[in-house]
């Protein structure tokens, strides 16, 4: 239950707070800069307002979340600060000799039970842009669009060593009861190669769990059940994703065709005050191109007016392009793309088609998350002789995870020695976007597109953006919503 009613609390040693912390520190320049109620009111459902002891003041609560962010501290170490630093004690709006502070277990559940369903990145971000609007900080129309990684809390795991360790700690397990039960024997690897290993693996452990499922007296036992429920959990996931991990939402992404990362993607939409207007998170397999028309969308509802939109090749598409020159034309505007056109995505790809281009890679991706593992050089196709089609360019993918993938009907075809997906070079499509990129404007404003780059850098190297601190994407969100909440307080104060 929340108090109606804030009480003040009066000190005999308040006056050390204007000797102790200096008038231009960042926690006493966030204190005038920011007027937290708004947290209340997005929170106050949250609580019941009837019954119940009364809980900790949510403000303050937030307030802890944002001194974690800002000086990269642990639940532990922030409370413990608080007792002796007067600015965490300022910023909290705490007397100075108060030493009754919160369990740091509070701030834990404050995240998972508060924070739960509830717009958090959307808000901070409104928030800050409402403050940087007012003080005429945001003027200029032009903005950059990127995406940046974060790797997972875990690691991921082959499926193949997991199914192999798991059907060999459920023979222990099995054989500790009844020594004499056969099981299906684990295959000798060694002598295949990585492709294949995994659908021998992956048979045998349908194979291993039938067998057990077949002595119900075995079944019977707790010890057997659970290590059995584990083992099928596991194959129903390694026949979605080739990798498991204990974070559900984490994904496989690619920098490059030879380097990948696990974890999730932050799509950023940056002024040229280096400002965020707008962001989303997603797993790290997400196309970053598809996530402009809602990042274009969100920048316009925080009420900022777009001009320009700079960003890398990955957001030249025709869908994008194509949505540009829609809302120019049905909402009288005049945004330009200023995005790099690619040899493959500038010319557009199949209609209907649910293959993503990675940029980074230079590969599609196919629905189940399987890259390509080569790509042929642009050919022109004919069998009339005289007449010339336009390129094609051919990418192959490794069959052998087409034989076993679940999504395999109707894109792979029974018995089929190779899986291709072929993309046809247009041109003239995008003409206009061509010439676009010959001109003096295109070139000065691709070099500023460092600046994205660099908020990029600090989010991970001064906000601990680099790497997720708990599981799941709702926790990611809420780690990458405190830590641009934080980067837009910090830059709003220094352009101030």
């Amino acid at each position: 239950m929340l108090q109606q009613q804030k009480q003040i609390k009066f000190s005999n040693y308040s006056e050390l707070y204007d000797l102790l912390v200096p008038q231009d520190h960042l926690l006493r320049s966030i204190t005038e800069l920011v007027d937290f109620s708004f947290v209340y009111d997005e929170l106050k459902d949250k609580y019941c307002s009837y019954n119940g002891r009364m809980a900790e003041d949510p403000i303050r609560m937030f307030k802890y979340l944002l001194l974690k962010t800002i000086y990269s501290i642990s639940d532990v170490d922030v409370v413990k600060r608080t007792l002796t630093d007067l600015s965490f004690k300022y910023f909290l709006g705490l007397c100075p000799e108060e030493t009754n502070l919160i369990d740091p277990s509070l701030l834990s559940k404050f995240r998972r039970q508060r924070l739960k369903d509830t717009k958090i990145m959307d808000m901070l971000i409104k928030k800050t842009v409402c403050v940087a609007l007012e003080k005429g900080i945001i003027q200029s129309k032009r903005f950059f669009v990127d995406a940046t990684h974060s790797l997972s809390r875990s690691n991921s795991v082959n499926a193949t060593d997991y199914l192999t360790y798991q059907m060999e700690q459920t023979t222990r397990i099995v054989h500790s009861i009844n020594e004499s039960f056969k099981l299906p024997e684990l295959p000798d690897l060694h002598r295949l190669s990585e492709k294949k290993k995994f659908p021998v693996v992956l048979s045998t452990a349908v194979d291993y769990v039938a067998a057990v499922e077949a002595a119900p007296p075995l079944v019977a036992m707790p010890a057997v059940s659970e290590r059995l429920n584990l083992l099928k959990e596991i194959i129903a996931d390694a026949k979605i994703r080739y990798v498991t991990s204990k974070d559900p939402d984490a994904r496989i992404g690619h920098k490059t065709k030879s380097r990948s990362f696990f974890g999730y993607k932050t799509h950023l939409v940056m002024s040229e005050e280096r400002i965020i207007v707008a962001a989303d998170v997603t797993s790290g397999e997400a196309d970053d191109g598809k996530m402009l028309e809602r990042l274009v969308e969100k920048t316009e509802e925080n009420g900022v007016e777009i001009d320009t939109i700079l960003g890398d090749t990955a957001y030249s598409s025709k869908a994008n392009l194509d949505m540009i020159n829609d809302k120019n034309e049905n909402e009288n505007k005049d945004i330009k793309l200023c995005s790099p056109l690619n040899p493959v995505i500038s010319n557009g790809t199949r209609k209907g088609a649910t293959f993503d281009y990675n940029k980074d890679a230079g590969m599609f991706v196919c629905p189940a998350g399987h890259m390509a593992v080569s790509r042929s050089k642009p050919q022109q196709k004919t069998n009339v002789p005289g007449k010339y089609h336009n390129p094609v360019i051919v990418f192959s993918f490794d069959v052998e995870r087409c034989k076993v993938c679940p999504l395999r009907e109707g894109c792979y075809k029974p018995g089929a020695k190779k899986k291709t997906y072929s993309v046809r070079v247009l041109a003239n499509t995008h003409k206009k976007q061509m010439e676009y990129e010959k001109t003096s404007e295109f070139v000065y404003l691709q070099r500023k597109r460092y600046m994205i780059e660099a908020k990029n850098a600090e989010l991970k190297n001064v906000f601990g953006y680099d790497r997720a601190m708990s599981y799941g994407l709702a926790s990611m969100e809420l780690q990458g919503a405190m830590a641009i909440f934080a980067a837009n307080l910090k830059r709003i104060i220094r352009i101030m």
